[in-house]
C-alpha cells in the first residue's frame, strides 16, 4: 500500500462528523468541546447543526443577545447564559471560546437548510458572520463525511 493511500485512509478513519439536533445548551456546548478537541488532535471535523441546535448559529437578534442564548435550558434547568457564566467562573471553556476554537482549528460548520425551515426561520435568515457556515442538506453532509469516520448524533 502506498504512503498516500494509507495516509488518506488514516485521515478518513480518524474523521469525526457530529450531527447536533438537540437544542439543550449542555448538549451543544459539549459537542463543541468534542469538536475542538478532535480538531486539536488533527482530525477532520464537521459539525452539522439542525433542529433546535441551529439557534446556536443565528445572528444576534439585538446587540449582545447571541443566538445560543435562545437554546433550550441546560440539564440543571438554568438558562444558557447562566450556565455559561457558571462555566466561566469555574475555569471551564465558555460557549464563545469553544466556538472560536472550532473556527480557528478549521472545523467545518454546516447549517441544515431543512432544519432552518422547520424552525420557522425566515428565508435568508442571517447566521453568525464570525463563523464560516456552509448551508446544505443531509445528502451534502453525508457526501462530505469521510468513509469510515466516526459519526455522532447529539
Amino acid at each position: 500500500m502506498s504512503t498516500t493511500m494509507s495516509q488518506s485512509s488514516a485521515e478518513s478513519t480518524s474523521a469525526l462528523s457530529i450531527v447536533l439536533f438537540a437544542g439543550g445548551f449542555d448538549r451543544v456546548h459539549y459537542a463543541l468541546v468534542m469538536a475542538s478537541a478532535a480538531a486539536a488532535t488533527n482530525r477532520k471535523v464537521t459539525l452539522f447543526f439542525t433542529g433546535r441546535a441551529l439557534r446556536a448559529l443565528v445572528h444576534e437578534s439585538e446587540p449582545g443577545v447571541l443566538g445560543w442564548h435562545d437554546l433550550d435550558p441546560a440539564d440543571d434547568g438554568s438558562s444558557p447564559v447562566a450556565r455559561d457564566r457558571y462555566f466561566a467562573t469555574h475555569g471551564l471553556a465558555t460557549f464563545e471560546e469553544l466556538l472560536e476554537a472550532c473556527v480557528a482549528l478549521g472545523v467545518t460548520v454546516m447549517a441544515c437548510e431543512m432544519g432552518l425551515r422547520a424552525l420557522g426561520l425566515p428565508p435568508g435568515v442571517q447566521l453568525r458572520a464570525d463563523v464560516p457556515v456552509a448551508t446544505g442538506g443531509v445528502v451534502t453532509f453525508l457526501n462530505d463525511a469521510p468513509k469510515g469516520g466516526a459519526m455522532l448524533f447529539i
